[in-house]
């Protein structure tokens, strides 16, 4: 079967086998690796990818599915060599240990933000709530989170837990 669809601001087509998952056109027919194929079953959502606005785990849709679709992935997110906010806040407030959840927890982070960009704690844990990590215990996650909205907003970000005063 033919699909085609946009994926990070370029229109892309290949054929697939009717059964070919998401998060295999995109690594393997795109060679976009850096969603990555967790659990394959939608559970770990390390393979999240916003389709058509809305976070959605790679794994668990057809590639026929996203026909005419528009896809970012974490390769899209960068623009002129500037990290996207939350990728910043990632690095700037260590919400990354292994980095094999990263993309999955970028994704669904910058989501929430393009709806809201100022959520509270408790909202930035629920948008995450569908990514695991299996190395950290979500607090710097949520930091950089709270950080690149501040970005996003034209605000200082906080500063990080570390520094006094904080």
């Amino acid at each position: 079967m033919q699909v085609s669809m946009t994926v990070n601001g370029g229109e892309v087509s290949g054929d697939v086998e009717a059964r070919t998952l998401l998060v295999h056109f995109i690594r393997e027919n795109l060679h976009l690796t850096g969603t990555h194929v967790g659990c394959e079953s939608g559970y770990c959502g390390a393979c999240t990818v916003i389709l058509d606005s809305k976070p959605v785990k790679s794994c668990s849709m057809l590639a026929v599915q996203a026909e005419g679709s528009s896809i970012t992935t974490i390769e899209g997110l960068a623009s002129n060599g500037e990290l996207h906010p939350v990728q910043e806040g990632f690095w700037e407030r260590h919400g990354l240990q292994c980095g094999f959840c990263t993309p999955g927890m970028i994704m669904s982070s910058v989501a929430l933000l393009e709806e809201n960009d100022n959520p509270s704690e408790a909202e930035i844990r629920h948008s995450i709530e569908g990514n695991l990590c299996r190395c950290t215990g979500y607090h710097n996650i949520v930091k950089a989170v709270e950080y690149a909205g501040a970005k996003v907003r034209g605000e200082e970000p906080p500063p990080p837990d570390w520094e006094e005063g904080s």
